[in-house]
């Protein structure tokens, strides 16, 4: 096998089925493309629905609990080893444009961060900045979602190259001035939108990458479809609510739940003893809504997609346009899931619902990865570094606790895991969980509490009926418990071989 290019593409917070191929409601043609050169993945999970976990195992080939950035607000240490690290050490060049959260938006003397104030909006800084970034060669990066106050960073910078200097107007405060409570319309033009900076700034590596002819990993990282629902006309008015499947509630389905999801179903929930270290929670909220709220929400939501995908198509056009695309295997894929109404709930929480832990994951290598295919197979993205160093012919380190599923992706076998394993950890002890999911069932188990969630996944794939205290299915939660102890042990890495017996 040739030594491929590596084009890796996420977006952020985007729901499993909303991608074209899925959902016809959703108009996603670049992705409906590479998903139809490849193979498109309908069983992809992340180990932690939020995203600097998420994104932390996606170059590590750890799961949370091991590389150390366990939850929002936590810092993936520098001296772990990353996919950026190891290619750098095989003659690729790396680099990383769009959003990066690897460090929260604190610093500290102990544990200092680039991405945190004031050094986040210190754009003379970020100007001249050219240190290796977590095994990036370079990297371009931003830090906010739509009109949020984080911007800054190279996008900033890219901004005012383009001559728009006034771009503070379109970001609320305290960077900028924009109405905070304007929603769905974003007044930036398109042509000032991240989506038109990620895919411009991919492309130029791009090209720079062909006129060398040095081989590389190009992450192109973009911020959409997060909240908050704002998108540039007209693709703000391209869906019409009315039009949209609204998901719902079924009467009843959290009775049976634990605490805090009946919580999120009341007007003014109290969720003060949820938070040991003072540290906010996301989804530990009320999550009422109306439902023509919900349906502006969600047609903007798809219309945030279809943006994306108008640049995602750029830099695959860009990739043929170069000649490149016959040797790059390119990965489409987001960091975690998302809710729209599916069980009442809106955007994310320690609620592993498919909705949340499931991602779109689809691949493209022509002439290797098989076209035309829709796999079950379980994947992870812990499983990514671990895939791509195996596809390369490069060792995994044995410190990574991935799976290798490279013959999984070239279609030499259907399936290589036979569970998953995601984790959620904010505090202490009230919310720290851990969900097993096998080909049928899924339990989710809650530090130090006697309640918990199993579903039925061919009988029930909407998770409506928790069986947890079902006395029929007593029998059952013992065994799912007990191979959720085995993946757990499964999963310890071994960090040297064994080379003596003392």
């Amino acid at each position: 096998m040739d030594k491929p290019n590596i084009l890796l593409i996420t977006s952020d917070q985007q729901h499993w089925n909303a991608i074209g191929t899925r959902n016809p409601e959703v108009s996603t043609p670049n992705l409906d493309r590479l998903a139809k050169a490849g193979v498109s993945f309908s069983r992809a999970y992340c180990p932690n629905p939020t995203c600097t976990p998420s994104r932390s195992s996606l170059i590590t080939g750890l799961y949370p609990s091991q590389h150390g950035a366990w939850s929002l607000g936590t810092k993936l240490p520098e001296d772990v080893q990353t996919i950026g690290d190891i290619l750098g050490q095989s003659g690729y060049k790396t680099a990383l444009v769009g959003k990066a959260h690897f460090q929260p938006l604190a610093s500290s003397p102990e544990f200092p961060s680039l991405e945190a104030y004031p050094t986040l909006q210190d754009l003379e800084f970020w100007r001249t900045y050219s240190e290796r970034f977590y095994g990036f060669h370079h990297v371009e990066l931003a830090r906010n979602h739509v009109n949020e106050a984080h911007v800054g960073q190279h996008y900033a910078l890219w901004l005012e190259e383009k001559g728009l200097h006034n771009w503070r107007d379109y970001f609320v405060p305290p960077t900028g001035t924009m109405d905070a409570s304007i929603r769905h319309k974003w007044p930036i033009p398109e042509e000032f939108h991240y989506d038109t900076w990620i895919a411009e700034r991919s492309n130029a590596l791009l090209e720079q990458y062909a006129n060398s002819g040095e081989s590389f990993f190009l992450w192109s990282s973009f911020f959409d479809p997060h909240p908050p629902y704002l998108v540039p006309e007209p693709w703000d008015e391209m869906y019409d609510p009315a039009a949209v499947t609204l998901p719902t509630l079924t009467n009843g389905e959290h009775e049976g739940n634990p605490p805090h999801f009946q919580m999120t179903q009341q007007a003014n929930p109290d969720f003060s003893g949820y938070r040991e270290s003072g540290m906010g929670i996301h989804g530990m909220h009320s999550h009422l809504h109306s439902s023509e709220d919900l349906r502006r929400d969600i047609a903007v939501y798809y219309g945030m997609i279809s943006l994306m995908d108008k640049y995602i198509g750029k830099i695959l056009d860009k990739l043929d346009e170069l000649g490149l695309a016959e040797n790059t295997l390119v990965v489409f894929t987001s960091d975690h899931g998302h809710f729209y109404g599916q069980h009442g709930l809106t955007a994310k929480g320690p609620f592993h619902y498919e909705d949340l832990i499931r991602v779109p994951l689809c691949i493209r290598y022509p002439g290797h990865v098989p076209a035309g295919i829709d796999s079950p197979s379980l994947q992870s993205l812990v499983d990514f570094t671990p895939t791509v160093l195996g596809l390369l012919g490069i060792d995994v380190p044995r410190t990574m606790t991935g799976l290798d599923q490279s013959e999984v992706w070239l279609g030499k076998k259907d399936l290589l895991r036979n569970h998953i394993l995601c984790e959620n950890h904010h505090e202490p002890t009230t919310i720290h969980l851990k969900t097993y999911v096998d080909e049928r069932y899924k339990i989710t188990v809650y530090f130090r509490q006697t309640y918990g969630e199993l579903f039925d996944l061919e009988e029930d794939p909407n998770e409506v009926h928790n069986l947890w205290d079902h006395p029929d299915y007593q029998q059952l939660k013992q065994e799912l418990l007990l191979k959720y102890i085995w993946a757990e042990l499964g999963k310890e890495p071994l960090w040297m071989p064994r080379i003596a017996g003392a």
